[in-house]
């Protein structure tokens, strides 16, 4: 896949953008650069009311399905720092995958870079909402 920056436009709900702006805004230092990149994922999303958040946006607690420009699929559900378990497959939105999957839509595809500088690409294939929103 040719080296290019993929920025779709991303939906977040009121609730998630005003509890992830803190939580961004709030990042120590040990996570400082996965608190600019939550930062700056949010200060561009569309945010809209709770209630009309389209169906397959990403928002916390949301089931993700995505596959990798390597072919590599992977599902996840995307939980503050507290409950992140990758084990369980349970992804801080403090990472750079997490932070890329906030307000993603199924069919679209992002660039985030990783921890070790590596730009990768994800393309959200389903998004399963949670039971209790």
């Amino acid at each position: 896949m040719r080296n290019r920056t993929l920025r779709p436009q991303i939906t977040v709900c009121e609730r998630d953008h005003r509890q992830l702006m803190g939580l961004a805004e709030a990042g120590s230092a040990a996570l400082a650069s996965a608190a600019e990149s939550l930062l700056v994922e949010m200060e561009r999303a569309r945010v809209v009311p709770d209630a009309k958040l389209p169906a397959d946006s990403v928002r916390m607690g949301s089931r993700v399905r995505y596959v990798t420009e390597r072919d590599e699929e992977r599902s996840v559900t995307l939980v503050y720092p507290v409950d992140a378990d990758i084990a369980a497959g349970k992804v801080s939105v403090l990472t750079p995958v997490g932070a890329a999957l906030i307000g993603m839509r199924a069919g679209k595809s992002i660039s985030w870079t990783a921890r070790d500088g590596r730009t990768n690409v994800l393309t959200v294939t389903a998004v399963e909402q949670p039971q209790t929103i």
